[in-house]
């Protein structure tokens, strides 16, 4: 696998990473014991990097995660979770507080069976006060940075502009990586537009969602996904194209997600042991990029359109 750091953090991961919200039940029900497997295969196939949340699940990813982290070498991974975002029987909830962040630290940890986290997260900023975020949230972590109990701290979000608005109020040096989602996939590259602001300010960049949450699958969008008719139907026939050239579209989106080098890794989320493998077996061979602009031409001008207008 190709390895990338992220930003100026010395973290050195796999191109291609583990998403572990599978773990949580959040797509469908899982067998367990399958989730564990689906670790052990990342890791053992060169996957460096897992990144989950307490929301994924309402904290069941982290506690299967941390099932199969015990039997791992700590070296083996850099372990990435999040704070702010959560849930309990099935209703989410949201806390940015400097106190709530501090606590959730230590009880992820315990509940993933390790002694430090690499990397520390902001889940989903565009649920918070920003400038909560900046003047609390932030902070708090960047405190417990100091103390060795976290060792880099980043935030998530889907909206690019949020991203970029927190670190240009945030002290220096406090946000080290950003995770964006669905911005850099077959069907949406608006993430490229920032990727001179994240490098001006040495900040690694994770991506996320290569098949765009369904879009780009053949087994399609699920019900609740919020992109526009116009753009489901553009990746549907996508979807069709790439059948009728005899590749998987999914094979594409992976391939075409990873490879970007100023894109540090890219997380995909899967309990299957099999599909891990595969997606590894995807990443690692040659993009046909004639394909990329046939698809890319079919998706047309749904290219850039938001979903926050649906």
């Amino acid at each position: 696998m190709i390895y990338n750091e992220i930003g100026k953090t010395g973290m050195k991961v796999s191109n291609l990473s583990f998403g572990a919200s599978s773990l949580g039940g959040v797509f469908h029900d899982i067998r367990e014991a399958e989730g564990i497997r689906a670790v052990f295969t990342a890791v053992e196939k060169g996957m460096n990097f897992i990144d989950v949340s307490p929301y994924y699940g309402h904290y069941k990813a982290e506690t299967v995660l941390g099932k199969a982290l015990k039997d791992l070498p700590r070296d083996a991974y850099y372990l990435s979770t999040k704070v702010g975002r959560y849930g309990k029987d099935g209703v989410n909830t949201w806390d940015y507080s400097a106190k709530r962040a501090t606590e959730s630290v230590y009880e992820s940890m315990e509940r993933l069976n390790i002694d430090y986290i690499d990397l520390i997260n902001v889940h989903d900023i565009e649920f918070a006060d920003l400038n909560q975020i900046v003047t609390e949230t932030l902070p708090a972590l960047v405190e417990l940075r100091t103390k060795g109990i976290v060792k880099h701290v980043g935030i998530t979000d889907l909206q690019l502009e949020n991203l970029q608005w927190v670190i240009e109020h945030s002290a220096p040096g406090s946000v080290e990586s950003i995770l964006n989602f669905c911005h850099y996939c077959l069907n949406d590259d608006k993430l490229v537009d920032f990727l001179d602001f994240f490098e001006s300010r040495n900040i690694g960049v994770i991506n996320a969602s290569p098949l765009s949450m369904g879009l780009l699958s053949q087994r399609g969008v699920p019900s609740w996904h919020p992109a526009p008719i116009s753009l489901v139907e553009a990746c549907k026939k996508a979807v069709q194209h790439c059948s009728s050239k005899g590749c998987a579209i999914e094979k594409l989106a992976i391939q075409y997600s990873v490879s970007n080098p100023r894109i540090a890794t890219t997380l995909f989320s899967s309990a299957n042991p099999e599909n891990v493998e595969m997606n590894i077996q995807y990443a690692e061979e040659a993009i046909d990029w004639n394909l990329v602009q046939e698809v890319q031409d079919i998706i047309g001008d749904q290219k850039r359109v938001s979903w926050f207008n649906s």
